[in-house]
């Protein structure tokens, strides 16, 4: 074979194997998300897409409600609109209420 040849043959190879890696990470964190989100339970603290903190008051099949802010406004969103629960929440909600 031709020098050529085998330098590209390396890239393809080389291309291939960072194409699994990368999909394989990213199937990976989309399971976790899925779960996250199917074992929200009330009194969990969460983040949305959007930024919104609240601690979970109620449990939905499609979707969850939550109480955010200093006067307990409750609102209701799709279970894939939420993006953290646990700590990171709780820490971020805390620090949102000191502010």
């Amino acid at each position: 074979m031709d020098m050529n040849m085998i330098m590209i043959v390396a890239m393809v190879g080389l291309a291939c194997v960072m194409f699994v890696m990368t999909s394989r990470k990213d199937r990976k964190r989309k399971q976790e998300i899925q779960e996250l989100r199917e074992n929200i339970a009330v009194g969990d603290h969460i983040i949305t897409i959007a930024g919104e903190i609240g601690k979970v008051v109620c449990v939905h099949k499609d979707a969850v409600t939550f109480e955010c802010g200093e006067d307990r406004v409750r609102l209701k969103v799709c279970k894939w609109a939420i993006q953290t629960k646990g700590k990171a929440a709780e820490e971020q909600d805390g620090a949102a209420l000191n502010n």
